[in-house]
């Protein structure tokens, strides 16, 4: 008997930004990222990987106390949050599914982009910053934001995801990094 092919259900099929598709049982908890048919190397997200894959765990749990959301089914700052912000940014770039109605995947929602997943990480931090900043600007206090601009001259992504990603000894076979 064949399965439908619902939205999020068994057998769905994700457009992926590069205009192809893959079904989505084919997307693990453990992937990363996958190389496609387009010649291009895909990032996959999924809810139940942890902030911690893109952030250190300190700066997760401040953007928790920091940022209230407003939805019930994710009461906490997570990854569904980030990735929210990177769709967002980059609309084009960024495919989703909900697959909450397919108990056999794992999660409720996954994410492929048009980006690798070290390329991903990075964006993810570039926007984390700016976040910060325009949350710095906010402050009453102008030398919190002269200050905040100042350090993050000397900040840079590319390096502190390269360290990062060293640090937590990222390789093929981490399960939710």
């Amino acid at each position: 008997m064949t399965e439908p092919r619902v939205p999020g259900g068994r057998g769905a099929e994700l457009e992926l930004p590069c205009g192809r598709t893959r079904r989505v049982r084919t997307i693990d908890l453990g992937m990363r990222e996958f190389d496609c048919p387009c010649g291009d190397t895909h990032a996959t997200v999924m809810d139940v990987h942890p902030s911690e894959r893109f952030l250190p765990e300190f700066l997760v749990e401040v953007l928790r106390e920091a940022i209230e959301t407003t939805s019930e089914e994710m009461p906490e700052f997570g990854t569904p949050h980030l990735m929210g912000i990177v769709t967002e940014e980059f609309p084009d770039a960024v495919a989703t599914a909900d697959v909450s109605d397919d108990g056999e995947i794992g999660c409720g929602i996954v994410w492929v982009t048009d980006f690798d997943a070290r390329r991903l990480h990075e964006v993810v931090v570039e926007l984390v910053v700016e976040l910060m900043e325009h949350a710095v600007s906010h402050a009453e206090d102008d030398s919190l934001l002269t200050e905040f601009e100042s350090q993050m001259l000397d900040f840079d992504v590319s390096a502190f995801v390269d360290e990062y990603r060293a640090q937590r000894d990222l390789s093929e076979e981490d399960v939710f990094v």
